[in-house]
């Protein structure tokens, strides 16, 4: 087996639909720019009100991807 080192970075998603869509969102986002991501952890959910109602949801994630020397 080989070795492998990887990076844990941590984004923001929001969404104006879901908890779920704004992972996606932040997920797929990400994977534009960033070379082989592999995980993304959910590490905490809130949302943002005005007038006493739910306007957006966020997630914070912690996304790993596989580190790559420069070669």
């Amino acid at each position: 087996m080989s070795e492998s080192v990887y990076v844990v970075n941590e984004i923001v998603g929001t969404s104006a639909k879901s908890w779920e869509d704004a992972a996606k969102v932040a997920i797929e986002t990400a994977g534009k720019s960033v070379k082989d991501l592999r995980v993304g952890e959910v590490v905490k959910q809130d949302v943002t009100v005005e007038d006493g109602k739910v306007v957006s949801y966020r997630v914070r994630l912690n996304i790993s991807f596989k580190y790559h020397t420069e070669e």
